[in-house]
């Protein structure tokens, strides 16, 4: 469970959409186990497989130790409410960088788990955030591109100021 090399933005994988995964094996297991380290690591909340330039959709989201960390593979939203919520969100690609983001409040979510199994489920709050954030990064959107184009500038430029771009 080696910690992976999480890519800095404005690497270009990071604009890459994951292909779906296929195989529900071992090596996606150890994949899914060196997500959560690097995720913990890093430190964060959620991560996905292109983060560390990886293109396979699976994500994996701790929001606390209490409830343990959970695996999505190949996540879709399959609906959303209209019901928006504004909370402020960052990546594990560009530390030290957070904004508001206008988000759905409610999604249904269909995903597999490690062992390929589909679910089906609703799910509102943080975890709904979370999610909706970590699918946009398996379609290759990068969360900036959720703001507007000022805020955009200036989180990027404020990034730039923190000596982490590249």
């Amino acid at each position: 469970m080696p910690i992976r090399l999480i890519l800095r933005f404005p690497d270009a994988r990071l604009s890459m959409p994951a292909v779906p995964v296929e195989r529900f094996d071992k090596d996606l297991a150890a994949l899914a186990d060196d997500l959560l380290e690097t995720m913990r690591a890093a430190p964060g909340v959620g991560i996905t497989a292109p983060h560390i330039g990886v293109l396979q959709r699976i994500t994996v989201i701790e929001l606390d130790s209490a409830s343990g960390p959970k695996i999505y593979v190949n996540p879709e939203i399959v609906w959303s409410s209209s019901d928006t919520v504004s909370h402020t969100e960052g990546s594990v690609s560009m530390p030290g960088i957070t904004e508001d983001v206008v988000r759905p409040r409610l999604i249904r979510l269909r995903y597999q788990t490690i062992a390929g199994d589909v679910v089906e489920t609703e799910v509102d709050g943080f975890l709904s955030i979370c999610l909706q954030h970590e699918i946009d990064q398996l379609d290759g959107i990068f969360w900036l591109q959720r703001l507007s184009r000022l805020k955009r500038e200036r989180a990027t430029k404020r990034f730039a100021k923190l000596g982490r771009i590249g």
